[in-house]
């Protein structure tokens, strides 16, 4: 086949294996031929570059994750400090200290791993799974949009060329994506003190970590002792832990909730659309602010709202119970008070990586309403004690709702009838149930009898089933 006999489809891609393929380029005749097909040269050699590294294995088109750890690992190991053995020691006798006094606080059973002193690097590997999970919705909404955008604006002789090129164009959006959330992971990295500092289960189930390199600036201005620091740091981070472990279907429950969140954001096409139109390629700065700075997301929806007060809420509960465990269990210390109050605030503000975070997925992981939650868990105990307390994570219906951290009262009354044997009150959900169930009890009952009465018009007077031998009669028996 000449090259007069090629149709721009296959052309296009021609192009497109040939800037792929090892040490790539744009030679003076392809300048000439792009410039022929309408395409900004200088534009596609910058895409190129994106995509070399993604399909030099022959990728399949999706979410190039290992932008992510790359961009995330450079930033974290930057400064190149490890953790000295002397740290190494410290927090490890603060992890003992603090796991036989949160014995005494709560009756969740201790971790089956012994808890670490992690690296800031070490903290990007443990925890990027989550990270990748909680993102990829997002990330595959920018996706599509960028390829949308691309159709929405080509010319009619370049439709085909561009749906046949829609797997590289998805690539560029996720790759970009993913590049950027490993920029603000590696930011967070450097700003977190512990695996459940962020509020959500990032470490690996029923294990706990402090990273002793973000120590120091956690406690620089509160001129309050290092050890005090360490012990009631490794309390909080130990109590979060255990929760987890504990409630297995915790995990779930709140991964699910950010994913169900994150799936419901749509990238803003007119603001991509207008990116694209003034996208300087020597400029590429412009394209990583857009994405940094939230730009591209549109306001949330009534359902988003939604589904961010429900994580709002749980989070809350976790965190305040997390804060009236760790306070119980460090309460010898003299400045015990001061630091909670300082994780408090340090929660309820956010670091710049956090609030980056924010703005690159739309969500921000803070407990609006901890200290409400605390003063409710804290209620609780002193009305029925830790057990009893602690039972309430048995099971997900258990769970305190917006209602109880309002006013504790009610579920305070329902465990205390739980302890004395009485049968709990019923509710609308009971009411609701029971209905469900009558209901199909009635449907069930109405195919049996219509079942019966099928039987008996097929029937003969008598009762009995004619024989192919002769008349219906008596069977032998």
């Amino acid at each position: 086949m000449s090259d007069d006999d090629r149709s721009p489809e296959e052309e296009f891609q021609e192009l497109l294996r040939g800037l792929l393929g090892e040490g790539g380029s744009l030679g003076p005749e392809q300048l000439e031929r792009l410039s022929g097909m309408g395409v900004d040269p200088a534009m596609l050699q910058q895409v190129m570059r994106h995509l070399q590294g993604a399909f030099a294995g022959g990728g399949e088109g999706g979410i190039d994750w290992g932008a992510t750890r790359t961009q995330a690992l450079h930033l974290a190991n930057k400064d190149g400090h490890g953790i000295s053995s002397g740290d190494r020691q410290d927090f490890s006798e603060a992890f003992a200290l603090a796991t036989l006094w949160l014995s005494e606080a709560t009756a969740i059973s201790d971790l089956t791993t012994a808890p670490r002193a992690l690296t800031r690097g070490a903290w990007v590997e443990a925890t990027l799974p989550v990270w990748q999970e909680m993102a990829e919705p997002v990330a595959t909404s920018i996706a599509d949009a960028l390829t949308a955008a691309l159709e929405s604006q080509a010319p009619e002789e370049m439709q085909g060329m561009i749906a046949g090129a829609g797997r590289l164009m998805r690539t560029v959006g996720g790759s970009l994506f993913a590049a950027q959330l490993g920029a603000v992971i590696g930011k967070l990295s450097l700003e977190v003190v512990s695996g459940g500092d962020v509020g959500i289960p990032l470490m690996p189930d029923g294990e706990a970590a402090i990273l002793p390199q973000n120590f120091a600036d956690f406690g620089r201005d509160l001129e309050i002792d290092d050890d005090q620091l360490a012990l009631s740091l490794a309390a909080r981070e130990l109590a979060h832990a255990r929760l987890f472990r504990h409630a297995r279907w915790l995990r779930l429950h709140v991964i699910s909730q950010v994913t169900d969140f994150a799936r419901g954001i749509h990238v803003d096409t007119d603001a991509l659309e207008g990116l694209a139109s003034r996208f300087d390629p020597s400029e590429p700065e412009e394209l990583r602010r857009a994405l940094e700075s939230g730009v591209l997301l549109p306001q949330r929806s009534e359902a988003q709202t939604a589904a961010l007060t429900r994580l709002e809420h749980l989070l809350a509960t976790i965190e305040g119970w997390v804060d009236v465990v760790a306070a119980d269990a460090t309460n010898r210390l003299p400045s015990a008070g001061r630091i909670s109050e300082a994780v408090r605030r340090r929660r309820a503000v956010g670091g710049p990586a956090e609030q980056a975070m924010a703005s690159l997925v739309g969500l921000e992981l803070r407990p609006r309403r901890l200290r409400e939650a605390a003063a409710m868990w804290r209620a609780i105990t002193d009305a029925v004690g830790r057990d009893a307390r602690d039972s309430l994570w048995d099971y997900p219906d258990l769970m305190p709702t917006p209602d109880d951290v309002d006013d504790p009262t009610g579920i305070i009354a329902r465990l205390q009838a739980r302890a004395r044997g009485e049968a709990p009150e019923r509710d609308e959900m009971d009411d609701a149930l029971e209905a469900l169930l009558a209901s199909a009890a009635d449907d069930a009952g109405s195919e049996t009898d219509t079942a019966t009465d099928a039987d008996g018009a097929t029937g003969s007077s008598g009762g009995h089933e004619p024989t192919d031998d002769g008349p219906a009669g008596p069977r032998p028996v």
